[in-house]
């Protein structure tokens, strides 16, 4: 316990799934956490249940594609706060299923802004407040799905695919500034977002399970005890990786 006490961190996606889950084990680990999300019914109740187990915790209503969103949910939690030393960029859309000639551009252009953009928006707002402080860490969320390709998510594999390489750019611009960045790539974690992508089907579900390894899908706690790993001193010298977990898909 206590692997955060004294920091504040700000969890995108905040609202369901992984970032739920990330912020309230950073705020049980003592981080004060600014819950941010366009969803604010769900917001807000994340951050009633951190309050209730005795953390701290704000909410912010943000879209992250959309850059004075961002810059306000930074400022948020310095006015609040008065530092920020944790980002966990991790909201994420995975958008309209379609082979590459068939992809919309809307659709491309709706996941690369949430995605990719949001991810760039996030570090770029974050990282001089980080610097006032004497360093940070950000942590992005990607997938699996930046390292391999999937039929018929071309925007979404390219958005992941471009998270992994901006993190590695990022680490090695303020490696000697004190911030850590790495990227988180997901396997296939039991969200709302993969409940969309199955369509509800059980029959669905039981066949996606059948291509892990580990025989199941993963929990969003699974994701959030990596984050608080990344964000803790416990990875005080790790920076620049795609830290995979995913029941061994990726190996198979």
């Amino acid at each position: 316990m206590g692997k955060l006490s004294g920091r504040v961190a700000i969890v995108t996606g905040a609202a369901s799934g992984i970032g739920r889950a990330s912020a309230r084990l950073f705020a049980a680990e003592g981080a004060s956490v600014v819950a941010a999300d366009w969803e604010v019914r769900g917001g807000e109740a994340v951050v009633a249940e951190i309050r209730a187990a005795g953390g701290e915790a704000s909410f912010v209503k943000v879209d992250v594609s959309n850059a004075e969103d961002v810059r306000r949910m930074v400022q948020a939690a310095i006015e609040r706060h008065a530092r920020l030393d944790v980002l966990f960029n991790n909201a994420g859309v995975e958008g309209e299923q379609a082979f590459t000639a068939d992809c919309t551009l809307e659709n491309w252009d709706r996941v690369i802004g949430v995605n990719l953009r949001g991810m760039f928006l996030g570090m770029k707002y974050a990282i001089p407040e980080m610097l006032k402080s004497g360093g940070g860490v950000i942590i992005n969320n990607a997938s699996v799905a930046g390292i391999v390709g999937f039929q018929g998510m071309p925007a979404y594999c390219a958005s992941k695919g471009g998270i992994i390489q901006l993190t590695k750019v990022a680490a090695l611009e303020y490696a000697k500034q004190n911030i850590r960045v790495n990227v988180i790539c997901p396997g296939v974690i039991s969200t709302p977002m993969v409940d969309r992508f199955l369509g509800g089907s059980e029959e669905t579900r039981k066949a996606f399970e059948a291509l892990e390894p580990v025989g199941h899908f993963g929990e969003p706690e699974d994701v959030a005890r990596l984050a608080l790993f990344l964000a803790s001193d416990d990875s005080a010298f790790c920076t620049g990786a795609p830290f995979i977990v995913d029941g061994g898909f990726v190996a198979a």
